[in-house]
């Protein structure tokens, strides 16, 4: 088939590289006038406006990684020799944890360490290696090709029809035919004004704000310079302020911090560097990062907002509301990026699209039928997760804003939940093994969302936990415990 793929990102990149291997001829419009760099570090100064999360940290999951390692082990070998490392589970455990002892299943729980131009990058050269995949930067689509209204087949006589798309429509005015159209536009995607234009019905969409708005920068370790034990924790949740630090390739790495959408105050002041970098060494694990061992890559902060929690459906009744074209990554679902599932997702979104379209070769109708069944069976899951992580965030944040207790009412479900979390589950954590390696499992997407709360082992060990809570010193705090301790030290 004559495949475009609308968007070089990775889940376009990653679309790319799946259907080429499967003997596919590829043809992948990127927005953006991103010439092909000769190294990483040129790689990290592509001007990506179309991607501007491309600026902020990245967790490149287990899941992913292990794809990868089965998958497309040259790739995966491409990623270790240009600088990429593995964060592998057990390596460096808290030293709280004792007669830590491997399991089989260890062996899965990788992480790789490596910024998100960097993975960008050797995808891309993995995808042009193939000889089937034609990349064009610079190259904008604005719309679909599309011959018309067809019957619906299986439907109902009467029932509207759908459009068939042929290819896309680029901004200079010219069109490319496609067999099959991959639209993997980002968060801005515009694809259900695309279908919409050419026939289709509306695209239902469900949409939540995460709540939150979140600041980068980035570093680089000075010669003679080594990083800090990774023993430690490496980030917080405060409620009034969520941070992090991410470990890069070749010797970089990223300080995220993340306030509330309401909080104008932080909101400004966080987007001046000093103030950033002063905020940073206020918290337990990014201040060893910021002791002068480092200096920063990004001359500013980059802030990101309007970050939405959002699902699409192009099913709708049984039917596509159109066909030949497949949506992929944050296309079709948005998560908040803090949980880091964004990379992880859309790479398993492409594999889905491969393995639809192997199962049914030239039936778009079939082929989008299974991707959505797919994408509900495996992924829908992991964004009704999130949804309910960021409501019980939205509601500590407002609280602690407005100067309330968010434990206060004892009655509330909600107060026992936070509390179990708090003084259980993140207790047992720094203790136990098999609690610590059932939240990296769930993580890493290796495990469901609801697997540690379905686990009875699991489940007792947290409890027991909380039960003791009166029987262990305090857990040592991870930053100022209110927010206006936060601004006094900045201020000072």
């Amino acid at each position: 088939m004559r495949i475009a793929v609308v968007g070089g990102g990775v889940a376009g990149l990653s679309s790319a590289l799946a259907l080429a291997r499967q003997g596919h001829d590829i043809e992948v419009f990127e927005r953006d006038d991103t010439p092909m760099p000769d190294s990483a570090d040129e790689a990290f100064d592509w001007d990506r406006r179309g991607a501007p999360q491309v600026r902020h940290s990245h967790a490149f999951l287990g899941r992913l990684r292990n794809t990868l390692r089965d998958h497309y082990p040259d790739v995966y070998a491409a990623l270790l020799q240009t600088g990429a490392t593995e964060m592998r589970f057990g390596d460096d455990l808290p030293e709280t944890i004792t007669g830590f002892e491997r399991q089989p299943g260890d062996d899965d729980l990788v992480m790789l360490a490596c910024r998100r131009t960097t993975f960008e990058w050797v995808l891309r050269r993995a995808a042009l290696a193939e000889g089937r995949v034609c990349f064009r930067t610079g190259t904008a689509v604005d719309g679909l090709l599309a011959d018309g209204l067809l019957a619906d087949g299986p439907r109902a006589e009467g029932a509207p029809g759908r459009p068939r798309i042929t290819g896309v429509r680029l901004a200079d005015g010219t069109s490319h035919p496609a067999d099959l159209t991959v639209v993997a536009g980002g968060r801005r995607s515009a694809l259900p004004e695309w279908l919409t234009a050419v026939g289709a019905p509306a695209v239902p969409e469900e949409a939540e704000d995460t709540g939150i708005v979140y600041f980068s920068r980035f570093y680089r370790l000075r010669p003679g310079s080594e990083p800090p034990p990774r023993s430690g924790p490496i980030g917080g949740d405060l409620g009034y302020l969520k941070y992090g630090v991410f470990v890069g390739d070749n010797r970089t790495f990223s300080v995220t911090l993340a306030t509330p959408v309401d909080d104008d105050q932080l909101r400004k002041i966080l987007t001046i560097p000093a103030v950033f970098d002063d905020a940073a060494r206020q918290l337990v694990a990014t201040a060893p990062w910021l002791d002068g061992r480092a200096e920063p890559i990004t001359d500013g902060v980059h802030l990101m907002a309007g970050l939405l929690n959002r699902w699409r459906d192009f099913v709708i009744d049984g039917e596509p509301v159109a066909l030949g074209f497949v949506p992929v990554g944050d296309t079709v679902a948005c998560t908040n990026p803090l949980y880091g599932r964004g990379c992880a997702t859309a790479f398993w979104g492409a594999q889905l699209i491969a393995r639809a379209v192997e199962a049914f070769p030239g039936d778009p109708r079939e082929i989008l039928l299974a991707y959505d069944a797919s994408l509900r069976a495996e992924i829908l899951p992991w964004y009704r997760s999130g949804l309910q992580q960021d409501a019980e965030a939205r509601r500590v944040a407002a609280a602690l804003l407005a100067g309330d207790d968010p434990d206060g009412d004892a009655s509330d479900p909600r107060t026992f939940m936070r509390a179990v979390f708090r003084d259980g589950l993140l207790p047992a954590m720094r203790t136990d093994a098999v609690v610590l390696r059932a939240f990296f499992r769930t993580f890493n997407l290796l495990d469901s969302p609801d697997s540690m709360a379905t686990d009875p082992d699991v489940g007792a060990r947290v409890l027991a936990a909380w039960n003791d809570r009166e029987n262990r010193p305090p857990a040592p705090p991870l930053g100022p415990k209110h927010r206006a301790d936060l601004l006094a030290l900045i201020a000072a």
